[in-house]
């Protein structure tokens, strides 16, 4: 079964997460709203598949990155994010949640054996403004 199939988001936390965007924006052409940026990318095997990479400035205290203590969290697009779920469930690794399913997606929280939470994503859509809505 292939599992990840690419980098869904990156997140990070941030003291003042509007003024690092101002910042991205005028230095890196970065333009970021209310719930980041989305760069929109098509499949190497099949160019007739869109795909899109989120990127985030979270607030530092947010809570969201909980139970890990690290600054960032990966989002990983996954195929069948219910296959894999329970094929790690197996595996012994931590899930922290149920899979949730949202117009914009399926999510599911993991950690990592280092205590790494990660974010994995399937069924994401690509021309959705709904999507990744994350405070």
């Amino acid at each position: 079964m292939k599992k990840v199939t690419g980098i869904g988001g990156v997140f990070f936390k941030a003291q003042d997460p509007e003024k690092i965007k101002q910042w991205y924006k005028d230095h890196l052409g970065i333009d970021a709203g209310a719930y980041g940026a989305v760069f929109e990318w098509r499949e190497d095997a099949a160019p007739e598949k869109k795909g899109a990479t989120a990127w985030n400035p979270f607030a530092d205290n947010t809570k969201y990155f909980e139970p890990s203590t690290k600054e960032f969290m990966i989002n990983y697009r996954v195929e069948n994010i219910e296959a894999l779920v329970a094929e790690l469930k197996t595996q012994g690794v931590t899930i922290l949640d149920d899979i949730a399913t949202y117009d914009y997606g399926k999510f599911v929280h993991v950690v990592d054996i280092e205590g790494n939470k990660i974010e994995l994503c399937g069924n994401p859509p690509v021309n959705n403004t709904a999507r990744w809505q994350y405070k």
